[in-house]
């Protein structure tokens, strides 16, 4: 059984029967928990996966789907059409193709987050920034690295960041919103001597972050 990443407080807990049925097999992550519940480490053994090509971008993404949905009935549902628009895994590949490979700098994450965004190459449906910054997290998140590190941004997080962490608004955040949140989470995570996700989510949890 993983151990939680420090700050993780749970597993995720989901009805993984409902999610097999829903997705297409081949989309379906090996060696995925079969507990019905998905802790961080477990999604980031998906995304070691595919960075080694032992696991392919739909793979990823349906790791990062339920994890990101958990228990919400519509998750299941929402996860197929997003996945059915890209049905090679081609226009994924091609938005995580600047974190993928190596440790990212924030030109390759600006370039990444707008890859996302853009309707002609890599947005796929009902995948807005609150769900692929999280598999733009699990893919280009490099532990014990420090520094920027791509990290989630959803309306959980965008509603309990402090002024200072540049995000001002509640939903579709540009680009430049989301680097300034990385940097703040850097400087946060370097004063107190944690990884950077520590400082995210100490935030979800409304939580004071613990120095090491």
């Amino acid at each position: 059984m993983w151990k939680p990443l420090p700050g993780e407080q749970a597993p995720v807990a989901v009805k993984l029967d409902r999610w097999r049925a829903g997705l297409p097999p081949d989309a379906w992550p090996d060696n995925f928990p079969l507990s019905g519940e998905v802790w961080r480490r477990d999604v980031f053994a998906v995304a070691d996966a595919y960075r080694a090509g032992n696991a392919s971008a739909r793979q990823l993404l349906t790791a990062v789907l339920v994890w990101g949905y958990g228990p919400i009935g519509y998750g299941p549902w929402r996860a197929a059409k997003s996945l059915g628009a890209d049905p090679d895994g081609k226009r994924l590949a091609y938005a995580l193709e600047e974190v993928s490979t190596s440790a990212a700098d924030e030109d390759a994450l600006r370039t990444a987050y707008r890859r996302f965004r853009d309707p002609n190459h890599a947005r796929l449906p009902w995948l807005g920034p609150g769900l692929f910054t999280k598999v733009l997290y699990f893919a280009g998140y490099r532990r014990g690295v420090g520094g920027v590190q791509p990290l989630i941004l959803d309306r959980v997080v965008a509603s309990r960041l402090p002024s200072e962490a540049g995000v001002g608004r509640h939903s579709g955040w540009l680009s430049e919103e989301w680097l300034a949140y990385l940097s703040w989470a850097a400087e946060q995570a370097q004063a107190r001597g944690v990884e950077p996700d520590a400082v995210e989510m100490a935030v979800v949890h409304n939580a004071e972050v613990a120095r090491t």
